[in-house]
């Protein structure tokens, strides 16, 4: 009979084979996953009395994962949508689990039962034309960062790009000719095509006319020919969360 697997073996294969080789999950999914645990695995050295290196899966129980759970709220300041992708990551774990220790599946389902917490949404707003006209028209059109915040901002509200999805498009995302889209490859690694009007082609040939900064392809470049990054921002564009860094004064 083989030995029981530690809880660092079944760690370490669940991040190598079933999340790296199978699913082949993308970075961010990965780093959020890995911080997930790193938080866990020093919570339990505190309640169990273990090093992490010592612990086993009994350790990770369920009332101990609901008071991890609700320490990172109380002692954190996590919020609710954190903690539940937190419990998300522990979940998808245990899951595996549950195929290469079938003899825990008790203490695995346990674990499983645990729900999340809900969260009351915010209603979403949206912005009425008049605002995006004159979204539209606060970029000074007569320099160069002003004409290609235009652009962006033109492609942005035509199609509902995320701001991520935006600031990644090389020129070959963009065909406009006869029936004018754009090929974007955003959230869950999907890739989307999006039409354009004519008017917001238009815009966009005209910010391809441009003189190159340098051998870029990006789209929507800084002035010194990198890609420009989204970052947290509390005075940004209306009913957003994002702003645009390019790394230099306008």
């Amino acid at each position: 009979m083989n030995p029981t697997p530690t809880l660092p073996a079944l760690l370490e294969s669940y991040f190598t084979q079933r999340l790296i080789a199978q699913r082949q999950a993308s970075p961010h999914t990965i780093a959020s996953y890995r911080d997930t645990f790193r938080l866990l695995l020093n919570f339990a050295q505190k309640e169990c009395g273990k090093s992490p290196s010592s612990l086993n899966l009994t350790d990770l129980d369920a009332p101990l994962i609901s008071r991890f759970l609700n320490a990172l709220e109380q002692q954190r300041g996590t919020s609710i949508s954190s903690r539940n992708v937190r419990l998300t990551a522990i979940r998808s774990f245990f899951r595996y689990a549950a195929y290469e220790e079938p003899a825990q599946s008790e203490h695995i389902q346990r674990v499983l039962a645990i729900q999340n917490k809900r969260q009351a949404r915010a209603m979403i707003n949206f912005l009425i034309r008049e605002e995006i006209e004159a979204l539209l028209a606060a970029p000074d059109q007569h320099t160069w960062n002003g004409r290609r915040d235009h652009a962006l901002l033109r492609l942005a509200v035509q199609t509902g790009l995320r701001l991520s999805e935006v600031t990644s498009l090389n020129r070959e995302a963009l065909a406009l000719g006869t029936g004018a889209h754009v090929r974007c490859y955003g959230k869950g690694r999907k890739t989307r095509c999006t039409p354009l009007t004519k008017q917001t082609a238009g815009v966009l040939k005209a910010w391809l006319k441009e003189p190159a900064r340098g051998t870029t392809n990006v789209l929507f470049p800084t002035f010194m020919e990198g890609r420009l990054v989204p970052m947290p921002c509390s005075t940004c564009l209306p009913n957003t969360s994002l702003s645009l860094s390019s790394g230099v004064r306008r």
